[in-house]
């Protein structure tokens, strides 16, 4: 009941329109008016104000056409750099970017797939719950749309986000995430003149990125430093250097100690230069998430799956998403694959056949749900 042609039309048309974080305007007025075009109440909550970008979070709900408790699908409208002007390569059953830019899977895929099984709910009459869509702004960039959300504008507490590539798995669990930012300050000098007057802050960070355990450091625990920025010019001994990176675990406990181990490099690199300061930042962005297997919403899916022969798997990532922040929030909310693959890089690929297979899946457990009692309902 899924039409594949219109899903893969529908994903091919989002790809085209720019919108990096904070910049979701554009593509936040077509799924608006894709979304009332299918008879849903659509509004904007205030989160653009709060992280400075051009619209907030897009709520729309979509009546039932049968009893039972309001269901969530989400995804986000924001995609990362290089994401300006995409031409998305069609080969077959494969669409993939063209090398120059990403190709904006991440998250577009799930956007689209929200859209055409809501679409496939109100053209074929299906018995369906009322249906919340929340599409969110800005997370690539800290889940900041998600931590924003109005939740009191939306009624139902239990559903899916669309925001992982492996197509046939669910994600119920994922690391929390903390922000490491270091300021390692020095002396600054003429680099031919005196260099012996100077204290180089480049040296200082280097010393102390060189000191960390960065990469897989176990089954739970990554940290990667991602950006570095510093010096004047290459005759001028560097008095200065801003360096930012991350820390990521499933265990809080880890996360902790990964995050002091950052800090105790940094401290350690300076007092080895006498001269040099350096100031630690240490910043949570989202904790972990974990939804157990036999949690409700994990039922109905497996359920879903069944009834249109596929099997969905549950398993654990390494990426943080907006189901981070959602489950801390009163939802219960797990992250379905819709099959992107090599995301965020310019080799960006998609089979369509993996969406439409996460989107059948979706419209089953949609169905499914008219057929359940709400909550507090006893069965006759």
């Amino acid at each position: 009941m899924i039409d594949a042609a219109r899903l893969r039309t529908l994903f091919l048309e989002l790809v085209r329109i720019d919108s990096l974080s904070r910049r979701e305007g554009q593509i936040a007025a077509r799924l608006a008016a894709e979304l009332r075009g299918l008879g849903a109440e659509v509004e904007f909550d205030e989160a653009g104000a709060a992280v400075g970008g051009e619209v907030g979070n897009l709520i729309a709900h979509v009546p039932g056409t049968a009893a039972g408790e309001p269901l969530l699908l989400c995804a986000h409208m924001d995609t990362v750099e290089p994401g300006t002007g995409v031409v998305p390569i069609v080969e077959g059953d494969i669409v993939r970017t063209d090398g120059t830019t990403v190709l904006g899977g991440d998250d577009k895929s799930g956007l689209a797939i929200v859209c055409e099984c809501v679409r496939a709910c109100r053209e074929q009459g299906l018995r369906h719950p009322p249906l919340e869509v929340v599409f969110t702004i800005c997370e690539e960039v800290g889940l900041l749309g998600a931590r924003h959300l109005a939740v009191d504008r939306v009624r139902a507490r239990r559903g899916l986000v669309f925001d992982s590539d492996a197509a046939g798995f669910v994600f119920t669990r994922a690391p929390g995430s903390n922000r490491v930012e270091a300021v390692v300050r020095g002396r600054a000098a003429h680099a031919g003149l005196a260099p012996e007057q100077g204290v180089s802050a480049i040296q200082v960070a280097a010393h102390a990125i060189a000191a960390m355990r960065l990469g897989r450091l176990d089954a739970e625990t990554t940290a990667n430093v991602g950006l570095i920025h510093g010096g004047r010019a290459i005759n001028i001994v560097p008095d200065e250097v801003r360096v930012q990176g991350e820390a990521r675990s499933h265990d809080p406990a880890r996360l902790a100690a990964q995050c002091a181990h950052m800090r105790a490099c940094f401290e350690e690199a300076a007092a080895r230069h006498p001269g040099a300061a350096v100031e630690v930042r240490v910043t949570p962005l989202y904790e972990p998430m974990h939804v157990a297997d036999d949690a409700p919403i994990m039922r109905l899916l497996a359920a879903a799956a069944a009834r249109v022969g596929r099997t969905v798997t549950a398993a654990g990532t390494g990426g943080g998403c907006d189901a981070n922040i959602l489950n801390r929030r009163g939802f219960e909310v797990v992250n379905l694959g819709t099959g992107m693959q090599e995301i965020h890089s310019t080799r960006e690929w998609l089979r369509v056949s993996d969406m439409v297979a996460a989107a059948e899946v979706t419209l089953a457990l949609v169905t499914l749900a008219a057929e359940q009692p709400a909550a507090g309902a006893t069965r006759p």
